[in-house]
């Protein structure tokens, strides 16, 4: 419960994070955008010594930090680490002294530091995460039957019923619904067992 109570007049913000570890590694970004649209600001920078779930986590620290005032934050991040963490894992992590169960060992919960910055924040806003993503543009779809001649064979070759999904598998990605009805002329090329690892809609 914030310390400071939130009103109905309190402000209303959309905080967007974001972060990269392909080509610029290490580089964050948040942007935060009151609702009615009176003010914005934007932080980002680069340190390649920052990755993984650390990187996802120190935009969203710094952009809840950067509010003056108590306030309703609707979080924007791609991140499920972070959106599970705010909406669950706080509330338990606190409960427990920072740790949390581990092959039947309490251990310390990871990026602690960055946690409890985030704790501490939440004492004061109240904070509701959304799930926001950018997809590249798609590949067109492989036609179904190229890949089916092309790796039909080795297929009908293995007994192993994992490695059978394994294949199945990388024949179903990138297919849309119109090319999966096209397995129902596919199924005389495959066996039984492949059949019933990818049955026609």
């Amino acid at each position: 419960m914030p310390d400071s109570p939130i009103t109905v007049s309190s402000p209303r913000y959309l905080l967007f994070s974001e972060w990269s570890q392909g080509r610029e590694a290490g580089r964050w970004r948040f942007v935060l955008r009151a609702n009615d649209g009176t003010e914005e600001f934007e932080a980002d920078d680069v340190d390649p010594n920052l990755q993984g779930q650390r990187l996802e986590l120190l935009p969203v620290v710094l952009g809840l930090e950067a509010l003056d005032q108590p306030s309703v934050v609707t979080l924007m991040t791609p991140s499920a680490y972070v959106r599970e963490g705010i909406c669950h894992g706080v509330p338990q992590w606190r409960a427990s002294g920072w740790c949390w169960e581990f092959f039947g060992k309490m251990v310390p919960v990871k990026n602690i530091d960055l946690w409890q910055r985030v704790d501490r924040a939440m004492q004061f806003h109240r904070v509701e995460c959304r799930t926001w993503r950018f997809d590249p543009p798609e590949r067109p779809a492989p036609v179904l039957g190229r890949l089916v001649r092309r790796e039909g064979a080795e297929a009908l070759r293995l007994t192993n019923c994992r490695r059978l999904e394994y294949h199945a598998a990388r024949l179903l990605v990138g297919c849309g619904r119109g090319v999966l009805m096209g397995m129902r002329k596919c199924k005389q090329r495959l066996s039984g067992k492949w059949a019933a690892l990818v049955p026609c809609p």
